[in-house]
């Protein structure tokens, strides 16, 4: 395993606490060296026993930064960082956590009210100090009330894009393990849902004490939290990871339990129950001849429970998806035969979405195409963003300046694969775009996406994605709620009727893939495909390591029951050319 991402978060500190105490230019250089760093294919440390230059390769870290990553992986701390962290000492992570602070505002807020944490915050917000500071008032401080629990809430679940690549780390790990015979995740991790609370990992093996003793001994365990004889709990990268060993012969049984949902699982045991059966975490159990009394959990005679899909063959059904066992009609439609033949990894053929330098993208455009030809794009559209409010950073196009870009990308498209000109304009509070109508009709699509407003819910946010999808120059709502996972609740609205009316004027609805986003989810993708909308499933990509996103939008399409079809990108040039008219 790689310390890239480990190194990355360090050099995204670095930029924080700069920037708190209003360093200019040095933040964004360390934010993109560290974004490079996370995303380069090289083990980082690999490099270093290469030598300082080696490191300098990566784009973006040049001798200063090289010199710090140095420094780290030769003694585990770098100086200047121990030193700002002792000039602010402030918990940066929790603060920013609140929507609207950013580092800046934790600086202010530390050196002029000493709030260290989301405990002063909230005190001196509810004392009425905050206003009292120039720039402040108190409308920020109500925000910050509200924020707050937001945030508490959010910080107590786990990002699936940082919890999914643990799991398969430990995964990866155990399968080297001789004692192990099968190994899986469980879960909401398994289901794919947005967020978890920790880790859960399922273990077979006969030498139950082994494994523990071997899962605790893991590389990357920063810490026992506890250890028995069938379970431990360890900490990696401040994410929970519960392992349970159990007999081989339990391994299905125990794996469907352990899944979840319970809602799934209610549903799952009241069919058993239908049938004079028991399920748990042991197996199913024929219960129609047990004894009043005998009620153990092993009670009856056991006919299913090694394999999952015997456990789901034992009640007549076919074996379920994981993504699908949330309890919204997935059991009765696998009991009538019609579960969804849900699209795979894979099945993508591009990116409708994505960034270049042009805006606040990593790259510039050619490089930007090659790197999307190497994942194995077959074509790409280039939306970098638009000016409008919202734009992160405040770097968005003209329309001049879209003009001279859809003349760029002209040129190079075909070369490796197909590049089609788009935009990411701005969904406006009532619904209007960012972009005139003269360079609408030049781009090859346009995707819209709500950045500001975005406290709106009920019908005044139903309106205003509705105008948008109704509007004959948009072929993407993009990210529809415009949440933030963990950080940013996003709009609340009617997602059957916007999805209607994308139905309606030709309008997809995308899933962006980015584990921050994650949006739309999967219920709402399961309502727009039940009204008729075509989804899309786009990673808003700004670096190459960005495209792997995909992975997260696909299991969040699966989750939405999506099938190939449902998908615009699982087609190919000529059908995106098709669909955009």
């Amino acid at each position: 395993m790689s310390r890239n991402t480990e190194i990355a978060a360090l050099f995204e500190e670095f930029a924080d606490l700069l920037e708190a105490q209003d360093v200019e230019y040095k933040p964004r250089s360390y934010r993109r060296a560290a974004e490079n760093i996370r995303d380069y294919p090289t083990a980082i440390e690999r490099l270093a026993e290469e030598g300082q230059d080696a490191v300098e390769g990566i784009e973006g870290v040049g001798d200063a930064i090289s010199s710090k990553v140095m420094e780290y992986l030769e003694t585990g701390a770098i100086e200047e960082l121990e030193a700002l962290r002792e000039e602010l000492p402030v918990h940066m992570d929790e603060l920013t956590s609140v929507e609207g602070v950013g580092p800046k505002t934790v600086g202010r807020l530390y050196e002029e009210l000493g709030v260290v944490d989301l405990s002063d915050l909230e005190r001196a917000a509810s004392e009425e100090r905050i206003r009292e500071l120039d720039g402040f008032g108190p409308k920020t401080e109500e925000n910050i009330l509200e924020g707050l629990e937001f945030a508490r809430r959010a910080r107590e679940r786990e990002l699936l894009g940082d919890a999914r690549p643990l799991a398969d780390d430990v995964l990866a790990y155990l399968e080297g393990v001789a004692a192990v015979e099968r190994s899986e995740v469980a879960g909401s991790i398994r289901r794919w849902r947005e967020t978890s609370g920790d880790v859960d990992v399922l273990a077979a093996s006969d030498d139950r004490q082994g494994v523990v003793d071997a899962f605790v001994d893991w590389e990357r365990a920063d810490d026992t939290i506890e250890a028995g004889e069938n379970k431990a709990s360890v900490r990696s990268s401040d994410i929970r990871i519960d392992l349970r060993v159990v007999d081989p012969s339990e391994f299905g049984s125990a794996l469907q339990y352990f899944t979840g949902s319970k809602d799934h699982n209610v549903r799952f045991r009241n069919r058993a129950i239908e049938r004079d059966l028991k399920v748990n975490e042991y197996g199913v159990f024929d219960v129609s001849e047990v004894e009043e009394g005998e009620d153990h959990q092993r009670a009856g005679d056991r006919i299913a429970g090694e394999t999952e899909e015997g456990m789901y063959e034992a009640l007549t059904l076919p074996w379920i998806p994981p993504e699908l066992r949330e309890d919204t009609g997935e059991i009765d439609a696998a009991a009538a035969g019609e579960l969804p033949e849900l699209i795979e990894e894979g099945a993508l053929r591009g990116d409708l979405h994505t960034h270049t330098d042009w805006s606040d993208g990593t790259m510039g455009l050619e490089e930007w195409i090659a790197s999307a030809h190497e994942f194995g794009h077959e074509y790409l559209a280039i939306a970098d963003h638009a000016t409008g409010p919202g734009v992160v950073g405040g770097v968005g196009l003209s329309d001049d300046d879209l003009f001279d870009q859809i003349e760029a990308i002209r040129e190079v498209s075909g070369t490796e694969i197909e590049v089609f000109a788009g935009v990411e304009a701005n969904v406006d509070a009532e619904g209007g775009i960012s972009i005139g109508e003269e360079i609408a009709e030049e781009l090859d699509l346009v995707v819209a996406s709500p950045h500001s407003a975005l406290g709106m819910s009920g019908d005044e946010a139903t309106d205003r994605l509705v105008a948008a999808v109704s509007n004959p120059v948009v072929d993407i709502l993009g990210h529809p709620s415009g949440r933030l996972l963990t950080r940013r609740e996003g709009m609340e609205f009617d997602v059957r009727a916007v999805a209607e009316a994308a139905a309606e004027h030709g309008t997809a609805l995308e899933i962006n893939a980015n584990p921050n986003r994650l949006d739309l989810w999967g219920r709402a993708v399961q309502l727009a495909i039940e009204a008729g909308a075509t989804v899309v499933i786009d990673t808003d990509a700004h670096s190459p390591g960005e495209f792997a996103y995909l992975r997260y939008g696909i299991h969040t399409a699966r989750r939405g029951w999506a099938e190939p079809g449902d998908v615009l990108n699982t087609r190919d040039a000529d059908g995106i050319r098709e669909f955009l008219g």
